[in-house]
């Protein structure tokens, strides 16, 4: 019942999220098939149905164009944000770029009590929300439990969104931001070549693509003070995260990715089918080479937003190449990735690549 409640609220926000992208009376057009002026259950997308009885007000069956603005337009709760456990130093909003723009900050977690002496192995969280949405605060869920050990420090990172910048733009924030943490991991006591990478959907795409690209100097971009500094990383966590962008849409999905208007084509400017050069360049599987970074790739089987072929033919690139990698299929579950055996699996992996424990 949990797993079936979340996958609901997930549904809820990517229908609120992708709507608020574009007019509310296009949507409603295009939804409204037989041109009625009203939009049945039926013909609502299946990621928007769960919303249908608190859009439809006045419960006559249908939902009526005033009614689907008025849901738009309704006032909403500030989201709230984890709070940070006892004894973690937060530093906020650090700019890795050297601009003013609030999407090229960080922010660095740092444990009062370190465990060990010397240095601290990093933990580098990238958010996910098609490339469109989220931001750096929703890492703290993920990071709290390894900061609370006091073995590890931890950032969390804002990239721009595909709104204000298509690709490369997104990789070259995060390399921007890996090359900053490098560049001050003396100052602030944490260890730059044990630096593990972690992201869920878009960011799980993200901390693939880091994986993948120490040694590409296209993606690596010119942003920050820090270009002595390389944005290797040592391991990779990829929950969920898009490999191959051409081959979405091959597989059922509740998204067209192949439509204009879907994450992915957002993402590099243009319908992925009528830009596949594009495509591929942003594509983790375009870099796979032996030398990339031990990767653990989480997936859901009944994943409806991002296909799980997307993690197999990954791993198998991985594996083929010679690349170390673990591959988790979560028999069952969809787009959010939770439960005992996700938590040990991950907490093995970062332990095994970054404190050395077997």
């Amino acid at each position: 019942m949990k797993n079936a409640t979340r996958h609901v609220l997930m549904f809820l926000a990517l229908s609120a999220s992708s709507l608020l992208a574009k007019d509310p009376k296009q949507i409603f057009s295009e939804w409204d098939r037989d041109k009625d002026g009203k939009l049945t259950l039926e013909e609502l997308p299946r990621n928007a149905r769960p919303n249908f009885q608190r859009v439809d007000t006045n419960q006559d069956g249908s939902i009526s164009l005033a009614e689907h603005e008025n849901f738009l337009k309704r006032p909403r709760q500030p989201r709230k944000t984890r709070p940070l456990p006892e004894g973690i130093k937060p530093l906020l909003n650090l700019s890795y770029a050297d601009t003013d723009n609030p999407r090229q900050t960080l922010d660095l977690f740092l444990p009062e009590k370190r465990k060990l002496g010397g240095p601290l192995p990093i933990i580098v969280y990238i958010h996910g929300g098609g490339w469109k949405n989220g931001r750096k605060e929703s890492g703290i869920g993920k990071l709290g439990p390894y900061l609370k050990t006091g073995s590890f420090a931890a950032a969390s990172i804002n990239y721009r969104l595909s709104g204000e910048a298509i690709w490369p733009a997104q990789i070259h924030d995060c390399k921007a931001a890996i090359r900053w943490l490098k560049g001050n991991a003396e100052k602030y006591g944490f260890d730059a070549e044990r630096m593990a990478v972690w992201g869920n959907s878009a960011g799980g795409h993200l901390v693939a693509m880091l994986g993948v690209s120490g040694e590409v100097k296209a993606l690596e971009g010119k942003l920050g003070k820090h270009m002595d500094q390389d944005s290797r990383v040592s391991c990779v966590v990829d929950f969920c995260g898009p490999t191959h962008l051409l081959s979405m849409g091959k597989f059922p999905s509740n998204i067209d990715h192949d439509a204009a208007n879907s994450p992915e084509s957002q993402l590099i400017g243009g319908a992925l089918q009528e830009n596949k050069k594009a495509a591929n360049k942003a594509s983790p599987m375009t870099y796979v080479t032996k030398d990339d970074a031990p990767t653990i790739i989480v997936h859901g089987t009944e994943d409806p937003l991002v296909p799980f072929n997307q993690a197999k033919i990954f791993h198998e690139a991985l594996t083929e190449a010679g690349v170390p990698n673990t591959f988790l299929p979560m028999k069952g579950m969809g787009h959010g990735l939770s439960g005992p055996v996700v938590d040990e699996s991950v907490r093995k992996f970062l332990e095994a690549h970054l404190l050395g424990k077997k």
